[in-house]
């Protein structure tokens, strides 16, 4: 009986794609809605925190490629320059996989901490990238965004976890 319960859940779990779709456009908008100067420099990292939901909980579905992908979209959406968020998504979407492989239970803490050092990551790469371009990088407004982004992935993971493996 208990095993009959099991298989018709697992049948009626769907596949993830229309979500992995819906949530992109979600954080798209979110990404690109006018702020305030003021209040722009608190808003989470929404592309990033998204990708590394997916990559790390989703991962038969989602990974390099994908990270890719959002890194080209992100780019886009920020008038960035073509190639740059990708390579930081591509590179930390790699690193936390090969960190992880070994471990079969993902707690909501080890995610926490995974995502927290890897919105650190894409920080410094940017600092770095921006640094060696000659770009302007504001210290004080991408770090109010690494705050915001470590204190919001709780809600953006409540919101997801129903589609995690």
């Amino acid at each position: 009986m208990l095993t009959a319960k099991k298989l018709s859940s697992d049948h009626q779990r769907k596949d993830p794609l229309l979500v992995i779709i819906f949530s992109v456009v979600i954080c798209s908008i979110l990404v690109v809605y006018p702020l305030s100067y003021a209040i722009a420099g608190w808003r989470p990292l929404f592309m990033l925190m998204l990708m590394l939901f997916w990559v790390l909980c989703q991962p038969t579905w989602c990974g390099v490629w994908f990270a890719f992908a959002m890194g080209l979209f992100t780019d886009l959406l920020f008038d960035a320059p073509l190639g740059l968020n990708a390579l930081s998504y591509v590179v930390i979407a790699f690193t936390t996989r090969y960190f992880i492989r070994e471990r079969r239970v993902l707690t909501f803490s080890n995610i926490w901490v995974i995502t927290s050092l890897a919105i650190l990551a894409h920080l410094l790469f940017m600092f770095m990238a921006q640094v060696m371009f000659g770009i302007h990088f504001s210290i004080a407004r991408h770090w109010q965004s690494l705050l915001t982004s470590i204190l919001f992935w709780p809600i953006l993971y409540y919101l997801l976890k129903r589609w995690r493996i």
